[in-house]
C-alpha cells in the first residue's frame, strides 16, 4: 500500500507480477492501467430516424458507462488510466470536436431520450477534465505541483485549443469553476503562456482567411505581399455559392464566441491578445467583412428563407461578441487599473484615448460599439478619476463618435444621449445663454431685437433663419433637421423636458428656441403649456407602409420582376418585334416537330415475336422477368418470416408441378426431346425466352434489394466477430463490442429460453395441444 502525506509521483507500490512474484512499481505505471475500450463520441442524429436514435442511444450508453467507472476509481488508479489509455483521450477529444455548441442546440431533435443522455454526456466529460485539472483533491492524494504540470504538458492532456473548446461548452453556468480549472492549469504550468503567445497569429490568421474567402483586402496586406494576377477573379461574398456563404458565416461565428467566452472567463489571457496588436485587428476586420457579409444575406435570393433567417442570426451574433471582445480587452487592460488607483494612472488613460482615437477611421465598428457601451460614459469616468485629462482631446473624440453615427446614417438612441458641458453650450448658444443667465439671476430678461439690414443673425437666433407662419401650429415652418437642432440646443440647458412637451412649446412660441428657454425659466408658459406634462415623449410618427411591400400582382417573383431581383436576363427582353425576325423563318422553323419525335417514339407498334440475332442481347428489348413455375401463392402473407430462429418456410424448395397435372403424354414429350436435340444447333438463332435462367433472375432480384435499400438509406448490420484474435495478440474495439452484445443480449437465443422455444413450436401446430 502507498504512504500516507506522500505526492503520488513519489509513491511506490507493490503488486504480484506476472508469474506471481511480488514487485514494487511507481504509482504512476502503465502496468497498471486497466484494459478497457473508450469507444469515441459520436453528436446526436439531425433527422431523428428511429435507428440513427437507437444507435447514438447505445453508442452514448456505452460512454457514460465507461465514465462513471473511471471516475470511481481511486486517484492513483485514475491518473493511471488517464496518462497511459489513448482510447481515453481520443474519447474526450472526439466529444470537445463533434459536441454541439450553444447556437447548435435549436437544430438537435427534441427527443427527450436523445436530450437526457446528451446532457448524462456532457456532465460527465465536464467532471472528468476537472478532476484531470487538480493536483490536490485531499490531504492524503495529491501530486507535486511542479510535477502536475509536467504531466499534463508533456502528455497533452491540455492544450489551448482544448481550453478553448472547455470554455464554449462548458462556460454557460460553470464560469467560476472553469476560471478555477484553466488559472490552476496556468500557475502550475507557465509554458501555457508561451503557447497562448504563439496562438493569437493564428486566430488572426481566421480573420485574413476570412477576407481572402470572401475577396476583400485587408489593410496593410498588400505591402507585405503582391496581389496575384487572378486575384481579381476571386469569388466574393455576393456571387460565392450558398454553402460556402454558409461555410464562412459559422466559421466567424464559432470563432468569435470562442475567443470572447475564453477571454471572458480567463481575464489574464487579455494581455497576450493585447501584445499582439488584436484590437487593431479585429476592428479592421469588423469594419472591411460586416458590411460586405451583411449585404450578401440581404441582397441574395435564397430558396429557404429559415436559412437566411439563421444567417443572420448568427451574423448579428457574431457582430456582438466581437464588440464585447474589444470592451474585455479595454476593460482589462486600461479601465480596470484606473478603477483600481494603481500606479501611472495617467499612463492607462492616455492608451485608452489612444485606442479610442484609432478607432476613428472605423465609423461603422465604432458606432455599434459605441451603441452597446457608449464612449462619452467611459470619457466621463477618466474627467473624474483623472481632472488634469486635456478637454480638448476629450472633445475631439466625443465629436468623432457623433461624425461616425452621421456617417453610418443612423440615429443615436434616446437612451444613450449624454449631456454636454454647460460652458460649450453657453459658448455656441449666444443669446439664449444670455437670456437663461438673466433668467437665474432674477433681472429682467433681455429683448430679442430683429437685426438691421446687413446684419448677420448668431448663436441661437442662426437656427431660426426660417420663414415664420405664426403660432397656430398648422404647419411647422422648419425642416426636420433643422428642427432637431432646435430641440437638441433646448435639451442641452433642460435636459429633463421631454420632447413631446418641447415640441408643443416651440409651436405656442413660433419655433424660437428663446422664447422657449426664457419662459420655462420663469415659469411664464401659456395656459396651454402649462397644463401638460412636462415629461411627456415625443409623440410616435406612423409610418405608412411601402408601396412594394403592400402590392399584389400575379407577376410577383418572376424572372422579370426587378423590384425583388437585382439581375434579369436582359437577352429575354425587347421593344417592338425581335431583330432579326421573320415571319417565314417563324413559320418553317420545324424544331418543335423534332422535339415531339423523342416523345412519340415510345408508342411504337407492338410486336408479338421479336426474332434475336446470335450474340444480341436481350436486354435492349426489356423482356418481361416472368417465370410460369414460380409459386405466388404465400407472397402477401410470408408464414415464418419474422421468426428469431431464422427456420422460415421461404427457405425450401421451389414448388414444382407434379406429373400428373402437367399437359400432354409421354409420346408428347418423348417427341419434344427430339425436337430439342435436333433445333440444338439453331437454339442461338432463334431462343424461347418465355423460361429465362433462374441464375439471372436471382442476380437482377438482388440488384432490385440493393437499389431499394440504397434509396431507404438502409445499412446491413456488420458481421459479428467474437473470436477475434489469438490470445496475447489483443482485441480490436469492434470485437470487444460484439461480445458486449452478445453477453447482453445471449439470452434471446439457444436454449436459454426453453418456454418461449415451445410455445413457439405449439403455436405453429408443430406439437399438438
Amino acid at each position: 500500500m502507498a504512504c500516507a502525506r506522500v505526492p503520488l509521483d513519489m509513491q511506490q507500490v507493490t503488486e504480484p507480477g506476472p508469474l506471481g512474484k511480488e514487485r514494487t512499481l511507481p504509482a504512476l505505471h502503465p502496468d497498471r492501467t486497466e484494459e478497457r475500450c473508450f469507444v469515441p463520441y459520436k453528436p446526436p442524429p439531425e433527422d431523428g430516424s428511429p435507428a440513427d436514435v437507437e444507435e447514438f442511444l447505445e453508442h452514448a450508453r456505452f460512454i457514460t458507462e465507461d465514465l462513471e467507472w473511471l471516475l470511481a476509481l481511486p486517484h492513483d488508479k485514475f491518473w493511471c488510466q488517464v496518462v497511459f489509455d489513448e482510447s481515453l483521450q481520443r474519447c474526450l477529444d472526439s466529444y470537445l470536436r463533434h459536441a454541439p455548441r450553444g447556437l447548435d442546440l435549436a437544430t438537435l431533435p427534441s427527443s427527450p431520450a436523445v436530450a437526457d443522455m446528451q446532457r448524462s454526456v456532457h456532465k460527465l466529460v465536464f467532471l472528468t477534465f476537472l478532476r484531470m485539472a487538480t493536483h490536490k483533491e485531499s490531504k492524503e492524494n495529491f501530486f507535486t505541483p511542479a510535477v502536475f504540470g509536467e504531466i499534463i504538458y508533456e502528455n497533452f492532456l491540455f492544450d489551448i485549443p482544448k481550453i478553448l473548446d472547455l470554455c464554449v461548452l462548458f462556460g454557460k453556468g460553470n464560469g467560476q469553476l472553469l476560471h478555477k480549472m484553466i488559472a490552476n492549469i496556468f500557475t502550475q504550468q507557465p509554458s501555457y503562456y508561451g503557447d497562448l503567445d504563439e496562438t493569437v497569429p493564428t486566430v488572426l490568421q481566421v480573420f485574413d482567411t476570412i477576407l481572402e474567402k470572401c475577396g476583400l483586402q485587408c489593410e496593410g496586406a498588400t505591402a507585405v505581399e503582391p496581389m496575384k494576377l487572378n486575384a481579381h477573379k476571386k469569388p466574393t461574398a455576393m456571387t460565392m455559392s450558398q454553402q460556402e456563404l454558409l461555410d464562412i458565416i459559422l466559421y466567424l461565428c464559432d470563432s468569435t464566441t470562442t475567443i470572447h467566452v475564453f477571454l471572458d472567463i480567463f481575464p489574464a489571457a487579455c494581455t497576450s491578445f493585447q501584445s499582439r496588436g488584436f484590437l487593431s485587428s479585429l476592428t479592421s476586420f469588423y469594419e472591411t467583412a460586416v458590411p460586405d457579409l451583411e449585404k450578401a444575406i440581404r441582397k441574395r435570393n435564397f430558396d429557404d428563407k429559415g436559412l437566411q433567417e439563421d444567417l443572420w442570426k448568427r451574423l448579428s451574433h457574431s457582430c456582438r461578441k466581437m464588440v464585447e471582445t474589444v470592451h474585455l480587452l479595454l476593460h482589462h487592460a486600461c479601465l480596470q487599473p484606473i478603477l483600481e488607483g494603481r500606479e501611472n494612472m495617467q499612463t492607462f488613460a492616455e492608451e485608452l484615448l489612444q485606442y479610442f482615437t484609432s478607432f476613428l477611421p472605423e465609423k461603422r465598428f465604432l458606432t455599434d460599439y459605441d451603441e452597446q457601451f457608449p464612449v462619452a460614459d467611459d470619457v466621463s469616468l477618466l474627467q473624474q478619476a483623472l481632472p488634469v485629462i486635456d478637454d480638448t482631446r476629450t472633445s475631439y473624440l466625443l465629436q468623432g463618435v457623433e461624425s461616425a453615427w452621421d456617417t453610418v446614417g443612423r440615429r443615436k438612441p434616446q437612451s444613450q444621449i449624454q449631456t454636454k458641458a454647460a460652458s460649450s453650450l453657453l459658448a455656441n448658444q449666444g443669446a439664449a445663454a444670455g437670456a437663461a443667465a438673466s433668467s437665474l439671476s432674477g433681472s429682467k430678461p433681455q429683448e430679442v431685437r430683429e437685426p438691421a439690414e446687413g446684419e448677420s443673425l448668431r448663436g441661437a437666433e442662426a437656427m431660426l433663419d426660417v420663414p415664420q407662419k405664426g403660432n397656430n401650429g398648422a404647419v411647422c415652418p422648419v425642416s426636420g433637421a433643422e428642427l432637431e437642432s432646435l430641440l437638441s440646443c433646448i435639451r442641452d440647458l433642460l435636459p429633463d423636458l421631454g420632447e413631446g412637451f418641447l415640441l408643443e412649446c416651440l409651436k405656442e412660441y413660433d419655433y424660437n428656441s428663446e422664447l422657449v428657454i426664457n419662459n420655462i425659466l420663469e415659469d411664464r408658459l401659456a395656459p396651454s403649456l402649462a397644463k401638460l406634462d412636462r415629461a411627456m415623449p415625443r409623440p410616435v410618427k406612423e409610418e405608412l407602409p411601402a408601396v412594394l411591400n403592400s402590392r399584389s400582382n400575379v407577376f410577383d417573383g418572376d424572372e422579370f420582376d426587378v423590384f425583388h431581383r437585382d439581375q434579369v436576363d436582359m437577352s429575354r427582353i425587347w421593344k417592338g418585334r425581335r431583330k432579326g425576325e421573320n415571319v417565314r423563318e417563324m413559320l418553317n422553323d420545324k424544331r418543335h416537330v423534332a422535339e415531339q419525335k423523342a416523345r412519340y417514339h415510345a408508342y411504337e407498334t407492338v410486336v408479338d415475336e421479336v426474332i434475336i440475332e446470335p450474340g444480341e442481347s436481350t436486354t435492349m428489348y426489356e423482356l418481361d422477368d416472368y417465370d410460369d413455375e414460380y409459386d405466388d401463392t404465400y407472397d402477401m402473407n410470408q408464414v415464418g418470416a419474422n421468426d428469431l430462429d431464422g427456420d422460415s418456410l421461404l427457405s425450401r424448395r421451389p414448388f414444382t408441378v407434379p406429373q400428373v397435372l402437367r399437359k400432354g403424354n409421354k409420346e408428347e414429350e418423348e417427341e419434344g426431346e427430339d425436337d430439342e436435340e435436333e433445333d440444338a444447333s439453331q437454339s442461338a438463332v432463334n431462343r424461347d425466352q418465355f423460361v429465362q435462367d433462374p441464375a439471372v433472375l436471382r442476380e437482377r432480384a438482388e440488384a432490385r434489394r440493393a437499389a431499394a435499400q440504397q434509396r431507404k438509406n438502409f445499412r446491413p448490420e456488420r458481421s459479428s466477430n467474437v473470436a477475434g484474435r489469438p490470445k496475447g495478440q489483443g482485441q480490436t474495439a469492434e470485437t470487444l463490442l460484439d461480445r458486449r452484445k452478445k453477453e447482453a443480449n445471449k439470452s434471446r437465443v439457444a436454449n436459454h429460453n426453453r418456454r418461449t422455444m415451445a410455445d413457439r413450436k405449439r403455436n405453429k401446430g408443430m406439437i399438438p395441444s
